[in-house]
């Protein structure tokens, strides 16, 4: 079954996986899947990735909390940019999430990166999603 939308499929795979506290999850292989997971590593948002050209599977690690207040490092995952409307910004024009709390991921010219990274190098490009 293929998907339309795949930034939203792998972002609902997340979701759903650390709300069952799974520790991994399994997405399909795409360039910008990967890219997405290397962002979120990165963040400290997700363990680690694997990726496995032969099965055309990535496989994310996700990340809990440990103590008293243990549960998933990621309470919500909110799409900005959908296929039907995009959401196009300028450096200036990032938005913080929760007060720097959070993080937006944006698809500029120069590849997937942070909006905090974003906003050093100057440049815009197309909201994807949020995370915190």
């Amino acid at each position: 079954m293929s998907t339309t939308d795949e930034i939203a499929d792998l972002l609902t795979r997340i979701r759903n996986a650390s709300r069952a506290k799974h520790k991994y999850v399994d997405a399909r292989y795409s360039r910008m899947n990967i890219a997405i997971a290397k962002v979120l590593a990165e963040a400290g948002y997700i363990k680690d990735h694997i990726e496995d050209e032969k099965s055309y599977r990535v496989r994310l690690f996700l990340k809990y909390r440990k103590g008293v207040k243990h549960g998933p490092v990621i309470h919500q995952l909110k799409r900005l940019s959908k296929c039907g409307q995009r959401f196009y910004v300028k450096s200036k024009a990032i938005p913080h999430v929760m007060s720097g709390l959070g993080l937006t991921v944006l698809s500029t010219s120069q590849g997937v990166m942070s909006g905090e990274k974003a906003r050093e190098l100057k440049i815009g490009g197309e909201l994807l999603f949020s995370v915190w």
